[in-house]
């Protein structure tokens, strides 16, 4: 070995532990950074030189250090257990959160919900039997009649706009996607780029991680990793991401634009942009508004409520008129109706078909105008078995449970979710005092190396300039 190689085995130890001093450096930096993976400088010995150079000799110690890479310290099994994790708690999530606003458009139980305005209705019949020649009673009845089938409407046309917005952040969420794809393939080719000019690309992989676990909450996204360092991300098993490419999603042309065609049975389908198949999308947020918006049939969240109130306001119009129908009015007029309503829409088109409260028909017998037995009859409705009462009752506990259910799942996916995350945390986050003290071993053999490299310094001076020299 040259007596000159001791000067390169200390020159490259000071090399290398400048370079691990600036990663550690860099993790410092950024150790509040979302998304930021930390990073080690990979060292390894280099061997000893196998043709010795003339007049050298060989002890077959190495030659120093170097550097050989840097090295993100994460761990692709956490990623992939945090985007399943994320995929899942994001669509329950969105599901539950859609659950709790239809409970607050239904508003029961409460003192003001619409169980009071039914009460209320059939106390008024009772009223009237019991004292059909007050006008005032009459007119009572029809006002709460009305109260009954605008409540109904109201709730209706909420649900309604609670489905078009529903609807509106579906585009909205397909067009992040789209977006979010295309910053990942862009990031992928840049990654390439750098990888294979011998550079390293750990900052633009962490940005394209974070990306990715985005997608993952939005559409359900998994990924799979490929030789070259780019990285395929995966929607129910077709490419969103390939390489430098990306696959647009849309919602299709033919979805329902109205909430009227998704209760009549019509679907909203995400489809992909080039060949209009459908995505097939089972995770993320948008997943779960998709059960949202579904048909009632395949059970939809907004869908089946607004069917239910389409039912409910069939039974208290059919049930009602059937009996009012036999009833006399005050003049003995018979085959009235007291509601009307649309059977394409029964909910939003219900309204009380009198105006005049003398054509209330309460009595069962023409030559007696007064007689309640009809009246009697209708408030007998609030009582009856499979009657508009037990039907909204049903409809009431029925929607508690699901909401309840599905708060529940969502919680029970958000703690999974956040466990997930709070392990891969724990192997990605920059931990300061351990940088402190990396810092440190890597400043003392940065000194290390110095005074070795100052050594060797000596030695070839005193050789060079005072060996052979004779009479000083």
């Amino acid at each position: 070995m040259s007596t000159f190689s001791g000067l390169g085995t200390a020159l490259s130890s000071l090399i290398a532990q400048r370079q691990a001093l600036e990663v550690s450096g860099q993790n410092v930096a950024n150790a509040n950074t979302v998304g930021y993976t930390r990073q080690r400088a990979a060292m390894s010995s280099l061997p000893a030189a196998t043709v010795p150079s003339m007049f050298s000799t060989t002890d077959g110690v190495g030659i120093g250090t170097a550097v050989t890479g840097i090295e993100r310290l994460g761990d692709v099994f956490l990623d992939a257990r945090v985007r399943n994790e994320t995929s899942g708690a994001s669509r329950l999530s969105a599901v539950a959160t859609e659950y709790k606003t239809l409970e607050t458009t239904i508003g029961e139980p409460s003192a003001t919900g619409f169980s009071k305005d039914l009460t209320a209705f059939w106390t008024s019949w009772s009223d009237v039997a019991n004292s059909s020649g007050t006008v005032a009673n009459r007119s009572v009845l029809l006002e709460r009649g009305k109260a009954v089938a605008d409540r109904i409407g109201t709730m209706y046309r909420d649900i309604d706009t609670q489905w078009q917005q529903a609807l509106t952040t579906t585009t909205s969420l397909v067009t992040q996607v789209n977006t979010t794809a295309a910053n990942v393939a862009d990031l992928n080719t840049r990654i390439l780029a750098i990888t294979n000019a011998g550079g390293s690309a750990n900052e633009l992989m962490d940005q394209r991680d974070l990306l990715v676990t985005q997608l993952s909450s939005l559409v359900g996204a998994s990924t799979r990793a490929n030789a070259d360092g780019t990285l395929d991300v995966m929607v129910a098993g077709n490419a969103l991401v390939s390489g430098g490419s990306a696959n647009a999603l849309e919602v299709a042309p033919t979805s329902p634009v109205s909430f009227q065609g998704a209760v009549a049975g019509d679907a909203v389908t995400i489809r992909w942009a080039k060949t209009g198949h459908a995505s097939g999308i089972d995770g993320g947020t948008v997943a779960g508004l998709l059960t949202v918006l579904a048909p009632a049939g395949s059970g939809g969240v907004l869908t089946g409520a607004a069917a239910q109130l389409d039912g409910l306001a069939t039974q208290i119009a059919e049930q009602v008129n059937a009996i009012h129908q036999d009833g006399y009015t005050v003049d003995g007029r018979t085959g009235i109706d007291f509601f009307t309503y649309d059977s394409g829409s029964p909910a939003k088109s219900l309204a009380v078909a009198i105006t005049d409260p003398d054509d209330i028909a309460v009595s069962a017998n023409a030559a007696e105008a007064f007689d309640g037995t009809v009246g009697e009859k209708i408030a007998g409705l609030a009582k009856t078995a499979g009657g508009p009462d037990s039907l909204w009752s049903a409809f009431v506990v029925d929607l508690g449970v699901k909401s309840a259910s599905a708060s529940s799942r969502a919680t029970v996916a958000e703690a999974a979710r956040a466990t997930a995350a709070t392990a891969q945390l724990a192997q990605t986050s920059v931990d300061t005092d351990e940088e402190t003290v990396n810092m440190l071993a890597f400043q003392r053999a940065y000194e290390g190396a110095a005074r070795v490299l100052t050594a060797v310094d000596e030695m070839l001076d005193t050789l060079i300039n005072r060996t052979g020299v004779v009479g000083r």
